[in-house]
């Protein structure tokens, strides 16, 4: 891939870029292989699961920099100075396409960029997402709400220049800290939800949510953990930390039981939106509010699958107990982070390791995801 910008020296967040893309995917499996071997031994690796290297991104977070009429959407350069990446190469098409019309709607209704180093301004960041169908999701990061009857009078300019934008918001981010977001979310649209149809059903993924950052890889993830969730042949399966509902609803077939438990409120609502638009109910399908460790409270019991796909912090200490003295026979597990899967893999004696498959989300960086399926020894 190449990149003018990384060229200029203007962003070198990709720390791989100019490395041969088949080099990247090679040097990725051979570290993860490495850092898992200790606690998975015996596991036979698939082959890489890899997609475009370039385009990729359905998810931009863009600093805003400049000055009133001359606002810069990418990252800070020096001093604090804005440098625009409004071209980057690795958002989707959709994204990229935006990018002009929404530094010209700032531009135009005079929101004024915050400046870190006097912490003068309103607007912080500018984040979009784009759906496989090219319908975006746009949240307007600012400093306070004294803009929020502005940014409403001027919706509908907005939404003119994007007709594709399906949902807009603004995220409330007070602290002169590098937070990207707030707590509070203002959503301006009818729609408060993003329909991604990723995998084997239609997720809604709202402003605060979290959702795989690569579609393309992540409706193969899904299909491979529905394909090792088939050849169990499992009566219950638990997908624990479940957000959306990814994993969940590739694990529905006839004459099964799926339960999925989450800590964000949203996500469940999200969650249950696409359960109810599919027909299905408890329970063929159950969606819990609570946190993983305690599952055997709210979901179907007892799993005969269990999915985690724990944040980059790993499991919690209770749900490894829990785990390991669960009843169920086939344990899959997605990672973003090789170092706590392999400390969470080591303290699981009760299970073994039989496949695992490097899923390259992040081309051009040194992240990536990797799942793994164990059965009970």
């Amino acid at each position: 891939m190449d990149c003018r910008y990384y060229d200029a020296g203007a962003c070198r967040s990709c720390t791989l870029m100019g490395s041969p893309y088949a080099a990247q995917v090679t040097a990725k499996q051979s570290a993860v292989a490495a850092a898992l071997a200790p606690a998975a031994p015996d596991a036979r690796w698939l082959p890489a699961v890899t997609g475009p290297e370039q385009g990729f991104r359905n998810k931009a977070k863009l600093v805003a920099g400049g000055v009133p009429g001359h606002v810069t959407l990418g990252i800070l350069g020096p001093g604090g100075a804005g440098v625009d990446l409004r071209g980057c190469g690795l958002h989707e098409a959709a994204i990229v396409a935006a990018l002009p019309h929404l530094a010209d709607f700032v531009d135009t209704i005079g929101l004024i960029p915050y400046a870190v180093p006097t912490r003068h301004g309103e607007l912080k960041h500018v984040v979009v997402t784009a759906a496989p169908s090219g319908e975006l999701m746009i949240r307007f990061v600012l400093r306070s709400t004294h803009q929020e009857a502005l940014m409403r009078s001027r919706l509908p300019r907005l939404l003119a220049a994007l007709p594709q934008a399906r949902v807009v918001s603004l995220n409330i981010q007070p602290k002169p800290a590098a937070i990207i977001e707030g707590d509070r979310e203002i959503v301006l649209t009818q729609e408060d939800s993003l329909r991604m149809t990723v995998g084997p059903a239609p997720l809604y993924l709202r402003p605060d949510g979290f959702f795989q950052t690569n579609s393309t890889v992540a409706a193969a993830l899904y299909s491979q953990a529905q394909a090792w969730i088939d050849a169990a042949d499992p009566t219950t399966v638990w997908d624990l930390y479940c957000g959306v509902g990814g994993f969940a609803f590739a694990a529905v077939a006839p004459g099964r039981r799926v339960g999925g438990v989450e800590i964000a409120p949203g996500a469940i609502a999200s969650a249950r939106r696409t359960s109810a638009e599919l027909g299905l109910t408890p329970p063929a399908l159950t969606f819990a509010i609570g946190d993983a460790a305690h599952a055997a409270d709210t979901l179907p019991a007892p799993p005969d699958v269990v999915i985690v796909n724990p944040p980059r912090r790993g499991l919690d200490p209770d749900l490894l107990a829990r785990l390991d003295d669960a009843p169920a026979t086939t344990l899959i597990y997605s990672s973003c982070n090789p170092a706590t899967l392999a400390r969470d893999l080591a303290a699981l004696t009760s299970w073994r390791v039989s496949q695992a498959r490097l899923f390259d989300m992040f081309p051009q960086t040194d992240h990536h995801e990797v799942a793994v399926v164990a059965h009970r020894v």
